[in-house]
């Protein structure tokens, strides 16, 4: 089996999979995807302009938002050039630098979007739990400097997986499995000895994939605390109310989650297929569901969303 090194990366390229067993329905297919794809950058990019416009919307709360719509924006378009280049001109061929840098990106937005729903829930906590306190803790000094924590969080666990993989050989095959680049997929290819990489992998399982949902728990378990312990029946339904559009955030990206995970650890034999739409469901669904989930469910975002159709078709008269 030939190895592909450092010195010989530059003539080497991956192949990409579209949909196992449907090849020759790819143009149908994109039909679908590019809907998604469509209504995932005009949700994330009309919240983004609804926060920027409306006074009303610049507080914790929407600014947390508008960190999520940026991180599904780049979700969506991190995937896009490959999965559509693929379904409409069937080109299959990536190179080794370009596989990299769309393996950073698209782990990066991952581990951004669970650690954005995991300052939304502290935002959460905080608004309910510690009311009178809200706007001193939660200024904007506070809030820019959790964005950049949590950039720089990203940025650092991604970062040693990266140079750890890229560091190693590769097998001559150089088939992945999805029309993108993940890691998973790809460290199937290495010819070398796996085993750090495997541990610096389980660390980040623990460190972001288990502890944030953890924690978002906790949150969540201190505020019904709060809720059930001091505030009417009225009361009660109007937080969980606030807290709901954030709840189903979490569920629609934990969800697929766990089952990519329980795909790849107890149905390793199963079909290509269901490898392939379990992976397009975990990365398509938070882009697509989250903008729908907050205009349809949050009062603010919808008005902002009316007032902006409205002076655009008042500038079109």
């Amino acid at each position: 089996m030939a190895k592909v090194t450092n010195t010989t990366q530059a003539s080497f390229y991956f192949i990409l999979t579209g949909i196992p067993g449907f090849e020759v329905s790819h143009i149908w297919i994109s039909i679908p995807f590019c809907c998604l794809y469509t209504i995932s950058i005009v949700g994330n990019t009309t919240i983004l302009a609804v926060i920027r416009t409306e006074p009303s919307l610049h507080q914790p709360m929407y600014l947390f938002l508008s960190m999520l719509a940026l991180t599904d924006l780049g979700l969506t378009l991190t995937t896009l050039p490959t999965v559509m280049q693929l379904l409409w001109l069937n080109i299959r061929k990536i190179s080794f630098e370009a596989c990299f840098t769309q393996f950073f990106f698209l782990h990066g937005f991952s581990f951004m979007e669970s650690s954005v729903l995991l300052a939304m829930s502290f935002d959460r906590y905080v608004a309910i739990c510690r009311p009178l306190h809200y706007a001193t803790i939660l200024t904007s000094k506070v809030i820019g400097r959790i964005a950049l924590a949590i950039i720089c969080r990203c940025i650092l666990a991604v970062l040693p997986s990266l140079f750890l993989l890229k560091r190693l050989p590769f097998c001559h095959s150089h088939l992945l499995t999805h029309s993108y680049c993940l890691h998973q997929d790809m460290i199937r290819l290495v010819c070398a000895d796996i085993r750090v990489n495997s541990w610096y992998g389980f660390a980040l399982v623990l460190l972001i994939i288990v502890m944030d949902p953890l924690l978002i728990v906790l949150s969540y378990t201190f505020i019904l605390k709060s809720i059930l312990g001091t505030a009417s029946w009225t009361e009660r339904f109007r937080a969980l109310n606030n807290c709901l559009s954030h709840i189903l955030a979490v569920l629609v990206l934990y969800v697929p989650m766990v089952g990519v995970s329980m795909t790849h650890r107890f149905a390793r034999h199963a079909s290509p297929l269901v490898h392939v739409i379990m992976a397009n469901i975990y990365l398509l669904a938070p882009p697509v569901m989250n903008p729908i989930i907050y205009s349809v469910k949050t009062k603010q975002i919808r008005q902002g969303i009316n007032n902006l159709l409205f002076k655009r078709n008042m500038c079109l008269r």
